[in-house]
């Protein structure tokens, strides 16, 4: 396979058992390679191989960690895999082209999420006003870091460009929420991955890989592009998590009528 694979090619790809896996785990959250191994149960090699058809596709991309420079995080690309299946999908027959609805909002059930990075200056802050936005409110979204810092300028800039103002927005140290109940954690960054603490009530956890805009050197107007890549990352992952969350909003749901007709409610 070579450039943009055809139908039958791409589902020769994603047929097969061990790279549907891959695929299905990376779109929980992104991994390390060690990770991959523990949860799937395969040689390293093995899983690295097929890694490594997946990238070649450009379906899964790979990322040096920043907490550890020997380590690399892999990515799922969503949206190209969902290109992909439209694609195939309307390959097979017109009537399959995949109607998406962007309007998540009037399904969602209200859920609370806290993204973290170090700083909470830029990347959790992104992340956090554009979930309130895109869910419509519906989500209450929240933002933290283990070494808080000042609101970055261009965060505030960048977020303008969405129609979203926070300017106003403090900085906030996790711990403020160790004693508040969360539905999902999401860690942005690799080093606060590594010490993020135990939540009460063991709420959802992910990670987002995501480079930090401002580590860039040079004048805000020199490292701007930087945020802009940023924020345009984190709107596609966003959008990406609402069907997340209205899977998960079903699923509680689900087991709460389970468990009224059992006679033992939660």
């Amino acid at each position: 396979m070579s450039g943009d694979p055809s139908s039958s090619e791409f589902l020769r790809l994603v047929g097969h058992p061990l790279r549907w896996q891959l695929l299905r785990e990376l779109g929980r959250s992104d991994r390390e390679v060690r990770e991959l191994v523990g949860l799937l149960g395969k040689p390293q090699s093995l899983v690295s191989y097929h890694l490594g058809r997946l990238r070649a596709e450009g379906l899964v991309s790979m990322r040096r960690s920043s907490a550890d420079r020997r380590d690399a995080y892999y990515t799922v690309d969503l949206a190209r895999c969902g290109e992909l299946l439209a694609a195939t999908g309307v390959a097979l027959h017109p009537a399959l082209r995949l109607q998406r609805s962007d309007d998540a909002s009037v399904r969602l059930a209200p859920a609370r999420v806290l993204f973290l990075c170090t700083g909470n200056s830029a990347r959790s802050q992104i992340a956090e006003a554009l979930l309130r936005d895109r869910s419509g409110g519906v989500i209450e979204a929240h933002s933290a870091g283990s070494h808080p810092r000042q609101l970055h300028p261009n965060a505030v800039r960048v977020m303008r460009e969405y129609g979203i103002d926070i300017s106003a927005h403090d900085t906030t140290h996790l711990n403020h929420y160790l004693a508040e109940r969360l539905d999902w954690v999401i860690s942005l960054c690799d080093r606060v991955r590594e010490v993020c603490p135990e939540f009460p009530g063991h709420p959802h956890m992910t990670h987002w890989s995501i480079a930090d805009p401002a580590a860039d050197s040079g004048t805000d107007d020199e490292t701007y592009a930087a945020f802009q890549r940023t924020a345009a990352e984190l709107d596609t992952r966003v959008r990406f998590l609402l069907p997340q969350l209205e899977a998960a909003a079903d699923a509680r749901r689900t087991a709460k009528a389970a468990d009224l007709n059992s006679g033992s409610p939660r």
